[in-house]
């Protein structure tokens, strides 16, 4: 019997209402093969990352069980949330933790990068700063997706995007994980 592939996704946002987080579930609900596991960041947030913070708290517990997580996958999905052009307060604050106990976070998984966002560049600018960052903490980046104007491209009562050719690239991205 063929063993399943066991990935872990999860939106770089801490909003309840996360654009990036319906698309994280969407794009895993077209993975063709495998289980996934949907984790919110909000279940592991700590204090900001600081060297005096850490030299009084070690390693907490909650970034150690986000890296669990991780390494007990085959594969990762993110779906990057853009502030400012940039990573989400509560996804680098994560990942600073987890990367100060072990700085390959991704420990070599085979990942899919997604960004999204209500504008016309759909997260571009973080995306390429994960691209360009994420291979040095151990990624290995298979395919990545912007998908532009979030509201005009998803339908909300479907909770699925509604641009067929978006479609067709977003299913494509996350059936490279199979291969």
């Amino acid at each position: 019997m063929e063993k399943k592939l066991k990935v872990v996704a999860f939106a770089a946002s801490s909003s309840k209402h996360s654009i990036n987080k319906r698309l994280l579930t969407y794009a895993a609900s077209l993975l063709e093969s495998g289980d996934v596991e949907i984790l919110d960041i909000n279940d592991f947030e700590l204090p900001l990352f600081s060297v005096d913070r850490e030299a009084e708290l070690g390693q907490p517990e909650l970034a150690r069980q986000f890296l669990r997580k991780l390494q007990g996958a085959d594969a990762i999905i993110i779906s990057l949330a853009e502030h400012n052009l940039t990573y989400s307060v509560a996804y680098k604050n994560l990942f600073d933790w987890c990367s100060r106990i072990e700085p390959k976070v991704y420990k070599d998984k085979p990942m899919v990068l997604l960004a999204t966002s209500p504008g016309a560049r759909g997260g571009q600018t973080v995306l390429a700063t994960a691209l360009a960052a994420i291979p040095f903490f151990g990624g290995d980046i298979k395919a990545s997706l912007s998908i532009p104007s979030f509201n005009s491209n998803f339908d909300s009562d479907a909770e699925a995007l509604t641009d067929e050719e978006l479609k067709v690239k977003l299913k494509t991205a996350v059936n490279t994980l199979l291969a």
